[in-house]
């Protein structure tokens, strides 16, 4: 009974910080997606960071609240996923939603170093003119990209549901256990291959414009330039130290969430769910404050929130 009460505690106690952490993420991105909508009704056009963030806020949300009904299912009726094909659905989407989130995160970055760094050489000469025309590719591809991801993982629930059903005994259970373990090699090589090539991808960006804008901050400090410029290079890059830090912390969740695919240990699926909502809710927040138009937007909304609920 004992065994039974801390098992309960331990599931009632992993949703309720799922779910404030699925909210608050979901809250956060929905505002971002609804401040560029309003501003593209209005202006009629989107310039190519708009487009990302627009695209990152949709896939954010829908990825934080397709994971929170997954965890939430998971937890309290756990029966739903022995009903064909539900598990396999309910996998390919989280993927697809989780593949994206990462991809188009790491051609923000790209983006920004390239449009922000200064650096003479042609390749970014070339690619500051080019970039907006390869921002619209650059997100067909994440989106194809993903669906490959979200096939793989549709094959891979598709695959372990069936050799669950299908192991009578412990030692027909390992059998198919090292079986499954050489079939779903390549697609975790896939999917591993994938993550860390947007991983690298914004470490080297994110590493590139630091160094740009430090050298750039330098020289504003030698040639007695304005406080004002050397403060806001210095939050620019403390954002990009902060993006660097949870990113990495995201990869490393997306490998122990590989690792630990058919494995069954509580306390490493808490941290691992736990941190799956850090990365696209802290990430979100401080692109909000990062950028003018949505932190007035958010500040103006808090004040009238505030005075409702005063004059209430």
């Amino acid at each position: 009974s004992q065994y039974t009460f801390n098992a309960t505690s331990y599931s009632v106690m992993t949703t309720v910080v799922i779910t404030l952490q699925a909210f608050a993420g979901m809250w956060i991105n929905a505002f971002i997606a609804f401040v560029l909508c309003i501003a593209w009704v209005r202006k009629r056009s989107f310039n190519s960071v708009e487009k990302i963030l627009l695209f990152l806020g949709c896939s954010r949300f829908w990825y934080l609240c397709i994971t929170w009904v997954f965890n939430f299912l998971k937890t309290m009726y756990s029966w739903c996923f022995f009903i064909h094909p539900i598990p396999q659905i309910v996998a390919a989407i989280q993927s697809f939603s989780e593949a994206s989130n990462v991809l188009v995160s790491a051609c923000l970055c790209g983006f920004y170093c390239i449009k922000i760094a200064n650096f003479r050489h042609t390749f970014f000469t070339y690619m500051k003119v080019k970039i907006d025309r390869i921002v619209p590719w650059l997100l067909l591809g994440s989106v194809l990209l993903s669906l490959v991801i979200s096939t793989l993982s549709y094959d891979i629930a598709e695959k372990t549901l069936y050799s669950h059903f299908n192991s009578t005994t412990q030692r027909d259970s390992r059998k198919l256990s090292v079986r499954m373990d050489e079939r779903f090699l390549p697609m975790f090589v896939t999917i591993g291959f994938v993550c860390s090539a947007a991983f690298l991808v914004a470490f080297f960006s994110a590493l590139l414009l630091l160094f740009s804008l430090w050298r750039h901050k330098s020289n504003m400090q030698t040639n007695s330039a304005k406080n004002l410029s050397v403060d806001a290079h210095i939050k620019a890059m403390k954002s990009i130290l902060l993006f660097l830090f949870i990113y990495s912390i995201n990869f490393t969740q997306l490998i122990l969430n590989m690792i630990y695919a058919t494995k069954k240990d509580e306390h490493v699926t808490f941290v691992i769910s736990v941190f799956q909502y850090i990365f696209p809710t802290v990430h979100s927040l401080s692109l909000i404050l990062s950028n003018p138009k949505l932190e007035k937007t958010l500040l103006q909304t808090l004040s009238y929130l505030k005075c409702k609920v005063c004059t209430r």
